[in-house]
């Protein structure tokens, strides 16, 4: 396909082939700005993970492993927003979901019942020791895939 055989409103990345649909790229406008703060959590999160693992797993093991979790969560959804596509799409809708419980649940476990975690997480507090981003992260993300699905 040529760049005259497409809507002006086209790009060449969304512009369909005969017999298909347009697809959207899930990386691309404000999801470029996902990627990158999706990029940086993932490895934040793995990073403090490892070194706390070295450090002493021992002295904070559920705090140590939801660093982890959340490292994994926040690669997965860099990796799917990046391949792009309907089923990616639906995989990073529903872990954005997950994120959020995560957070939400391990915001209020750390404020309910502090001695649980003798270490903070990611997620602990809502993600204050990270500018509350943890728990908006996965919100803007739903309100962009969610939107992806209309382009």
């Amino acid at each position: 396909m040529s760049d005259t055989d497409r809507r002006p409103d086209q790009s060449p990345a969304t512009a369909a082939t005969p017999g298909t649909k347009p697809s959207f790229e899930l990386g691309t406008g404000p999801g470029r700005v996902l990627v990158w703060f999706y990029g940086v959590f993932t490895v934040a999160a793995a990073s403090r993970s490892v070194v706390e693992v070295v450090r002493g797993f021992g002295r904070a093991p559920l705090a140590y492993s939801l660093s982890a979790v959340a490292a994994v969560v926040y690669g997965f959804i860099t990796y799917s927003l990046v391949r792009g596509g309907e089923k990616a799409r639906r995989a990073a809708l529903v872990c954005c979901a997950a994120e959020l419980l995560g957070v939400l649940v391990v915001g209020a476990w750390t404020l309910a019942e502090p001695s649980a975690f003798p270490d903070s997480t990611v997620w602990s507090d809502f993600g204050m020791g990270y500018l509350f981003i943890p728990v908006i992260l996965p919100v803007t993300g739903m309100i962009w895939l969610r939107r992806a699905k209309r382009a």
